[in-house]
């Protein structure tokens, strides 16, 4: 009697994944800068969080601080992807620190309507995890009328000044569906309070979650590659499970894979988070081909085409260099 053929072993490999448009400007930042003025650059926390690109910008110079006291006076500092507290930028001042702002422009589109909704007196409730480095700054922004929601569970102990005069906001980086359920908890015990004019998820985390959805609904075992401190690759994991994916695992790079994971296991479904570079995923690409799977197969869900420039300061600064090299040769 013949056999029904062995399905072959395959990986789907996602699109869009890793680098978001505000990574990509970050990292580029850190390294035109040190470019155009030499190391040491402090940049204060994690330009992103992944632990290979931050080892390999401490290599280019980098200095990576968690305070701005810990920067020599008269120093450059940037800030990070995931921006900074007003009151960061005064203590910047008074240290007499150049800085550049490498600040994601939809983080800084939060801050501005944290800052707009408190002129008008607003209660905000801002969905997102306590301790992030992103929760910190948009807090920062209005710190006497903005309350943390750190999931639907918080709801209950939240209160108000007035119900009439309530709006959220939320961290990027996190799980839309997740952030839908807080905010449902939060419309019914305060059914007049408004949205935001936008969404608040980042167009890449978003992105990134329909397409780990569907790896979800195809693979038994899901690989994310990202480190354990970001929260869009941690929140990748989440809605992995969610959809069904029997099984899915956080990497930081190839080294991190257990071979019983592929037990049973015909389909891997690959993809990364925001601040992971591909050559991390070229890496498991690797390994699993040693183990059988190298039929790839991309399931592309959504293209992405947005850009951001560079931090203006950093572009003033590379404007005036660029002037001044004609001369120079003159």
């Amino acid at each position: 009697m013949t056999q029904p053929p062995v399905p072959a072993r395959r990986v789907l490999l996602a699109a869009p994944r890793g680098y978001c448009a505000g990574v990509d400007r970050a990292v580029i930042a850190v390294e035109r800068a040190l470019e155009q003025y030499g190391a040491p650059l402090y940049v204060r926390h994690e330009i992103v969080h992944n632990k290979y690109v931050v080892r390999t910008l401490e290599k280019k110079g980098a200095i990576f601080v968690d305070t701005t006291a810990e920067v020599p006076e008269g120093s450059i500092m940037m800030f990070s992807a995931h921006g900074v507290a007003p009151r960061v930028h005064a203590e910047a001042a008074e240290r007499g620190l150049a800085t550049i702002d490498a600040t994601c422009p939809l983080v800084t589109k939060v801050h501005k309507e944290a800052v707009r909704y408190a002129k008008e007196d607003y209660d905000i409730l801002l969905i997102g995890h306590e301790g992030h480095e992103e929760v910190i700054g948009t807090s920062g922004e209005a710190p006497d009328h903005i309350t943390l929601v750190d999931g639907p569970d918080d709801v209950a102990g939240i209160s108000v000044r007035d119900e009439s005069k309530v709006v959220w906001l939320s961290q990027t980086t996190l799980s839309a569906d997740g952030t839908m359920e807080t905010v449902d908890a939060l419309r019914k015990k305060f059914p007049q309070f408004l949205s935001p004019p936008g969404d608040d998820i980042c167009y890449a985390a978003q992105n990134r979650q329909t397409a780990v959805k569907e790896l979800a609904s195809q693979a038994e075992l899901v690989i994310v590659v990202g480190s354990t401190n970001s929260s869009n690759s941690v929140r990748m994991v989440e809605v992995a499970l969610q959809a069904g994916a029997p099984a899915a695992h956080l990497v930081d790079h190839a080294d991190e894979l257990d071979e019983t994971w592929l037990q049973g296991v015909r389909t891997v479904g690959l993809t990364s988070g925001a601040s992971v570079p591909d050559v991390l995923v070229d890496g498991v690409l690797k390994w699993l081909a040693e183990r059988g799977y190298g039929d790839v197969e991309t399931v592309r869900t959504a293209d992405e085409s947005i850009t951001f420039s560079l931090p203006k300061e950093l572009r003033r600064d590379l404007r005036a260099e660029a002037a001044e090299q004609p001369r120079r040769t003159a």
